[in-house]
């Protein structure tokens, strides 16, 4: 459930501006909430072992596609909650974190999740390639993003991700998911759908260069 009523609302309008480019196809399941319960990091920590191997090394590559394994330091609880629903219902394709997530109960997702988002640490920037003028190019273009992600990738409420920090790679990788649908939202498919991939790279840029985001060094 939507924490506010003016996320709430908020939230109505963008789910009514997206529908249209469904219009005769199969639409995307209803977007996944935060479970709402309170989430132990104590608990999260044991069982946010199996994760180590991959979130808590700096620099880790997922092996295909290659990108860098994402940050979880400083990410927002819910979001995490969200996600990790995603990859039990199977509308988030990665077959290493579906099989992860698929024995997870819903007080082991809050508690995990708690435990991330708890997580010290300073604001750092992703690792990029990019150029200054690309970074740039992103920010123009991520426009449309700032209602939800907020102006520098901070997002405006707790269900949504931070993006600022996040490594360009890993959001290069999930922007073209949800553009190719194998990652499946009722918001973000539509907004990618039109990107070509020199303005998700632009975005991606754009967003791991804002400090935000840290490692979860083990």
């Amino acid at each position: 459930m939507f924490r506010s009523p003016a996320t709430a609302t908020f939230a109505a309008l963008v789910l009514c501006a997206v529908v249209a480019p469904y219009a005769g196809r199969a639409q995307p399941p209803a977007p996944l909430s935060p479970i709402g319960l309170q989430g132990d990091a104590k608990r999260g920590a044991v069982l946010a072992q199996t994760c180590a191997g991959c979130h808590g090394i700096p620099g880790s590559f997922n092996a295909n596609p290659v990108y860098h394994v994402p940050k979880l330091g400083g990410q927002n609880a819910d979001y995490i909650e969200v996600a990790l629903q995603g990859y039990r219902r199977g509308t988030r394709g990665h077959e290493t974190m579906q099989a992860q997530a698929a024995s997870l109960s819903d007080q082991d997702i809050a508690d995990i999740a708690a435990y991330f988002a708890g997580w010290p640490g300073e604001a750092e920037t992703g690792r990029l390639r990019a150029s200054a003028a690309e970074i740039e190019a992103g920010r123009t273009k991520a426009a449309t993003c700032v209602a939800c992600h907020g102006p520098e990738g901070v997002a405006a409420a707790p269900q949504w991700p931070n993006l600022a920090g996040q490594h360009e790679s890993y959001l290069t990788a999930a922007l073209a998911q949800y553009k190719d649908g194998s990652r499946v939202d009722l918001v973000m498919n539509p907004l990618m759908l039109p990107l070509d991939e020199t303005s998700i790279e632009e975005l991606a840029a754009f967003f791991a260069a804002q400090p935000h985001l840290h490692d979860t060094k083990q």
